[in-house]
Order: C-alpha cells, then sequence, then structure tokens
C-alpha cells in the first residue's frame, strides 16, 4: 500500500487559485484555467486532494493559546469561560445582513473535486492503486457528509448540492431551494454509506486517516442526531409539515410528503439507523476499550493510567479505541497549548457546578442518594474528587497537585509545577479560572510540552465508545426496554472501562437511585420544558455526558434534545465551585474578595448562592447575564442572512420573492432579534 506520511492534517498546497470563495448565492464552479487539464489523474494527485481537506480544518482538532477540542463544550451547562454567549440573553443575537456563516466554500469545492474524480475514475483514467484511489475518494465523500451535517446543526432545512454550479444565475438561484431537514439527513447518511464502501479498513495503521469505522460511527450520530430532533420537536415549526413549518409557504415544498410515510415512521427509520451502524462498531471495540485505573500519577514511578494517557498521548495509534486523531510535531510547527492549558486555568474553560455534580458516585448512585460509608460533600476540592466517579477523579484538578514531573531537565518555561489554588479573580487568559473547577483532561505531567505555543499532544477525533453511547440511545428509544438488545452489554462495557467496580458497574444502581427532580441542574434532565420521567432515558444521558465530558458534542445533544425550554420562562444561573461558608473561601484574602454586586467586584455575593457565579460579580445594569440565562425558541438554529434573500429573490430586494425561506421565528429584516 502507497502511504505518503501525513501528519494527520498535513499541508499540501492544492488548487489554491481555484477554491476562492465566491461571495453570491452558493458559490460557483472554479474557472477552469485555475485547474491543470491533466490534473485528478493519478493516484498521488487524488491523496493531495484529500489531504487538502484534512488541512482545511473540516475535523476539529486542537488550535494553539487555547484548551483546543476540550474547550468546545463551553457555553453550555457543562463548561463556562469568563463570558457568556449572547444566545442566552434578549436581544443580543440579531439576524445578519451579510453571509455570516452560510458559506458554502466547503460544500463546493468538495463537490468539484468529488464529481471530477468519480467521472475519471468510472472512465479509467486514473492510473495508481486502485485500493488507494477507492479510499482517497471515500474519504471525500467523508468530507462532504461531516459538512453537510455540520450545517444541518446550523441551519437544519438546506440546498442539497451534488455538483459544483455552473456561473449561471437561473441555476444558482433554483440550486437555493430549502430541502427538509430530513431529506438532508438522508443525503448525509447515503453519502456516508458511499465513504464505507470505497474505504478500506485499517488502511492507516497509525489512524491519522479516515476509516470505514469511522464513517459508521459518523453515520450513527447523524442519524440519532435527526431522530432525536424529530421527535422532540414534533409538532413545532422546526421539522417539516409541524404547525408554522416555513417549507409549507414555498410551492416547491407545499405538498411535501415523508419518504417513510409520516413524522413517526421518519423517527423509526432514523433512530434503526442509528442502532445498527453504531453496533457495527460498538461490536466491535466493546471488549477493547481503554481501561481507567483511577489513578493520577504523581511521579515517575508512578503506574501509567491508560484512560488517563489516551486523552494527552503524542501518539494515539496504539490506543484500540481511538479511531481517528490528529498528530502534531514540533519539529514541523504543527502545536498546540494544551499542556500549558492543563496546567493552568484551561484558558478560560471550567467545569460548571452542573457538570460536576452531574456524575455519580463511585458507588454508581447519584450524590444525593445514600451510600454506604460516606456522603458527597463539595465543600473542598479534596472532598468533590473523593468517593467520585472515577472519570471525575483522574480529570477534576485539585490544589497542591503535581502538574509535571517528566523531563524536568528542559528549558521550557510556561508550566506550572505545583496546582495552585484556583486564581478565580482574575480574567486573565492564560492564568484565570473561570469557574473553580478546572479540568486535567489531555494533560500529560511532561515539562517538554510547556513551551510557550509549542505542545505536541495528539487531539482525538473520534473514538469508539462513543458507539456503544449512540446505540445504546437509539435503541432504547426504539424499544424503551433496558433489557433490548445490547443495551446492558454495551453500559456496562463502559462502566468498566470507566474504572467503575462492583454494582456500580450496572447501571440498574444508578437508575433505581435516581430523582430526577434533584437533577434540575443537568440540561439533559429536561426536553420540550418538561423535565424527563424516564429514569432510564435520563441516565442514558446522563452516561453519555459524563463520558464524553470535554470532547465538544454537548451542545450537539442539547439541541438534539430540545433541552433549553425550560429557560424560556425561568432563569439559568451557571455556578462553579462552593466557595461561601467552606475552606475555600479562606484561600484567598478577605479583602480581595468583593462581592458587592458593583463592576468593580471580583466574585459573586453570598446571597446569590454559596456557589460561585462568575457571570454574576457585577449586578449593575451592564451585565447582560446578571439575571441568569435565558432562551428563545428561534435560537435552536441559526438565522439566515437577508443578503441571501436579496440575490436570490427576483427584484433583488423582497426576501418573499426568494426560493429561500427563514428560519422559525427569526424575521427577514437585518439587525433584528429573534421574534420568540
Amino acid at each position: 500500500m502507497k502511504l505518503n506520511k501525513l501528519t494527520y492534517f498535513s499541508t499540501v498546497l492544492l488548487l489554491s487559485s481555484s477554491l476562492i470563495s465566491c461571495e453570491d448565492f452558493l458559490d460557483k464552479e472554479p474557472p477552469s484555467y485555475a485547474v491543470p487539464e491533466d490534473y485528478y489523474l493519478a493516484e498521488d494527485q487524488l491523496q493531495a486532494v484529500a489531504n487538502k481537506f484534512y488541512s482545511d480544518g473540516l475535523l476539529p482538532s486542537h488550535g494553539n493559546w487555547s484548551y483546543g477540542t476540550f474547550g468546545t463544550d463551553n457555553n453550555t451547562d457543562n463548561q463556562a469561560g469568563f463570558t457568556a454567549d449572547n444566545k442566552y440573553t434578549t436581544g443580543q443575537w440579531k439576524v445578519s445582513l451579510e453571509n455570516g456563516n452560510w458559506a458554502w466554500t466547503n460544500i463546493r469545492n468538495i463537490n468539484y473535486s468529488l464529481n471530477t474524480i468519480l467521472n475519471n475514475y468510472e472512465a479509467g483514467k486514473i492510473s495508481g492503486s486502485d485500493t488507494n484511489i477507492r479510499q482517497y475518494i471515500g474519504e471525500i465523500y467523508f468530507f462532504r457528509a461531516y459538512c453537510y451535517f455540520d450545517m444541518l446543526q446550523k441551519w437544519g432545512d438546506l440546498p442539497i448540492i451534488k455538483e459544483a454550479l455552473p456561473d449561471n444565475n437561473e441555476i444558482l438561484v433554483a440550486a437555493n431551494q430549502r430541502s427538509p431537514r430530513n431529506e438532508v439527513a438522508r443525503f448525509i447518511i447515503e453519502d456516508l454509506d458511499n465513504a464505507i464502501a470505497y474505504m478500506t479498513d485499517n488502511f492507516d495503521a497509525k489512524k491519522n486517516r479516515l476509516s470505514s469505522d469511522v464513517a459508521q460511527l459518523l453515520k450513527s450520530r447523524v442519524a440519532l442526531f435527526e431522530a432525536s430532533w424529530l421527535r422532540y420537536f414534533n409538532n413545532t415549526p422546526f421539522v417539516p409539515n409541524g404547525e408554522g413549518w416555513p417549507g409549507k409557504a414555498k410551492d416547491y415544498n407545499a405538498n411535501y410528503q415523508f419518504p417513510s410515510g409520516s413524522i413517526e415512521s421518519e423517527i423509526e427509520y432514523f433512530y434503526t439507523i442509528a442502532a445498527e451502524s453504531a453496533e457495527e462498531v460498538a461490536g466491535k471495540y466493546k471488549g477493547r476499550l481503554t481501561q481507567n485505573t483511577g489513578l493520577v500519577p504523581q511521579s515517575e514511578s508512578d503506574p501509567e493510567n491508560p484512560y488517563f494517557s489516551m486523552f494527552g498521548n503524542t501518539d494515539m495509534s496504539g490506543f484500540p479505541d481511538v479511531l481517528l486523531w490528529r498528530e502534531y510535531s514540533e519539529g514541523l510547527g504543527i502545536t498546540n497549548n494544551i499542556e500549558i492549558a492543563v496546567e493552568k486555568g484551561n484558558y478560560g474553560v471550567g467545569l460548571t457546578r452542573s457538570m460536576v455534580q452531574g456524575f455519580v458516585m463511585a458507588d454508581g448512585k447519584p450524590i444525593y442518594a445514600s451510600h454506604n460509608g460516606f456522603t458527597f460533600n463539595d465543600e473542598s476540592l479534596a472532598n468533590v474528587r473523593k468517593n467520585a466517579d472515577p472519570r471525575l477523579f483522574i480529570f477534576l484538578k485539585e490544589p497542591y497537585q503535581i502538574n509535571m514531573f517528566k523531563n524536568m531537565d528542559s528549558q521550557k518555561d510556561h508550566g506550572v509545577e505545583i496546582e495552585p489554588y484556583p486564581s478565580i479573580l482574575t480574567s486573565d487568559g492564560e492564568n484565570g479560572y473561570s469557574t473553580g473547577y478546572s479540568i486535567r483532561k489531555g494533560g500529560t505531567f511532561d515539562k517538554a510540552q510547556t513551551g510557550n505555543g509549542a505542545g505536541y499532544t495528539g487531539s482525538i477525533t473520534f473514538r469508539a465508545t462513543e458507539a456503544l453511547l449512540n446505540y445504546m440511545e437509539a435503541q432504547y428509544e426504539l424499544t424503551k426496554n433496558l433489557s433490548s438488545g445490547h443495551i446492558l452489554e454495551y453500559w456496562k462495557a463502559i462502566r468498566t472501562a470507566a474504572g467503575f467496580k462492583g454494582i456500580a458497574i450496572d447501571p440498574q444502581t444508578t437508575i433505581a437511585a435516581t430523582d430526577i427532580s434533584q437533577e434540575k441542574l443537568d440540561w439533559g434532565s429536561y426536553s420540550a420544558g418538561e423535565q424527563l420521567t424516564d429514569p432510564v432515558l435520563y441516565n442514558i444521558r446522563r452516561e453519555r455526558r459524563c463520558e464524553l465530558m470535554a470532547e465538544g458534542l454537548r451542545w450537539m445533544d442539547l439541541i438534539r434534545w430540545r433541552a433549553l425550554d425550560q429557560m424560556i420562562d425561568e432563569p439559568y444561573f451557571v455556578e462553579g465551585f462552593h466557595l461561601w461558608n467552606t475552606e475555600m473561601q479562606n484561600w484567598y484574602d478577605a479583602n480581595a474578595l468583593i462581592a458587592d454586586g458593583s463592576s468593580a467586584a471580583t466574585v459573586s455575593s453570598p446571597s446569590l448562592s454559596e456557589y460561585y457565579r462568575p457571570y454574576q460579580k457585577n449586578m449593575t445594569s451592564g451585565n447582560l447575564f446578571k439575571d441568569g440565562y435565558t432562551w428563545h425558541m428561534a435560537h435552536y438554529l441559526q438565522p439566515l442572512p437577508i443578503k441571501q434573500f436579496q440575490l436570490t429573490s427576483s427584484d433583488n430586494a423582497s426576501p418573499e420573492l426568494s426560493p429561500l425561506y427563514q428560519n422559525p421565528y427569526w424575521p427577514t429584516t437585518a439587525d433584528m432579534p429573534a421574534e420568540k
């Protein structure tokens, strides 16, 4: 097999002049002169095309001067930064005039490359190994699916564009017709099926390239997303044919019928695909999940904890359940700052009280349940970690822990050897602690990784455990039977790998001890504004939340569950650690704890809560979040920019004359907030 060494998303100069974004419509076909006539005719050229899509940042990976992918769950109930997101207040998120995120460049570029390659391949014009050629074709199919899925989460209904469009106004305008979201999901799944058919298992032993397992995993993610969206938004404007669905006003969607006959059948269709594709991956890896020993190494003599090391290793190829990862290189200047983030304040990323208390205890029971020999106590970080879920125990930092003990002769100088008290009194991006709860996920204890902007730990893009979680949820949503299929088998496999022992491995221990009314801090306990009544379903969501903490999937889960409605009527207050009336209060100079609600305040007032509230320090009128988070239904989707309506309208002015339609509860006037 011919493989050029690839540092996951290697930099390849490819058609740079031809892939220039066009602002109008859905982007136009690249000019013919920009591509050599003999391109797309050799295996190495196809590899260069595929490599370019890796290097373009289509897939999530660590950026520099940040906590990388571990910070992506900021602005959810899991994690909070120094500043809140405007989507949680009224009147600040507005319809834009310009294109904003309505960007089709990646889709256009992929279509152009894919269509050209397929035409040449079918004509037998491409030289080289057929196995390799097919692998690269499969990868490009995957990239189109991934880009479309990203857009589906943002926009819902979308134009389905399979070709690089010609520079023809009539064709471009017509192409803006939005297909119902479930049809978009079906198209994505079709692309992933093609990717699976073309790609080869174990093509890249290092797992820096896509594989059929990755495509199957994404297929399960897409299907689960769409199934749950259709279920929880049923009978609303957010689903095709729901009451007030804006697509109904357009002739091309006016008589739309679900391919399966009804929305209920469509929901079942997607849940079934989610379960089946997840099982394809889960069945391979259920007995090969990386094991958490429950140990946080504190010296060179301590044994390694494989589960801990998996997230911060420089070479992740040896972990069976890591399906795709990005490799970094100090020598090539492809670096990140993950270790510095871990040894300081995570670059303004902190766990919330909700996230910390969402974990069960080591006995498998929620924090409020009756425990044998101990009670939950959060009056110090040491106490929070004591008797905790083994995953929380290893990933929640505690003062006086040793942050680095490897390569101590290194000259790198941005590390912090001993973990300090969390610095909540500063909003300094590098050193401040946003909630008091800081994260060790991705850490290495390696001083050589603490050069300023010069770390080179890998970045996990997909891991197999998600497949087990996807299966559990999809199968349970289909059957409402905990004993159905492999639900219990997979759940116990996850718990075992997580480090639980004895009865705590059995999720029924957790389910029996769950009181959902005490889980109100967890947004995942809600759908459509009401708390769940099914403790099994809730705990499937809980397990997913805890296992995937800080891995960038929380927002996707929250919106597909419709888990934010409750904040329309009842504000939500983001809280961090238990500051007031605990020993942790004494960590700080009393004179520095200014809690008067002024613009100069450094902490939130104990009269509001004993828990630190990062967005309620300043209680003056200038703080948009002083009264907590609020929500608007429109905010489940992004608004289409007005420029697109103007460009596609027959008079270049009137939105109603465009084939496009605005998303629910967003106006068709620029610089206006949501209507509901």
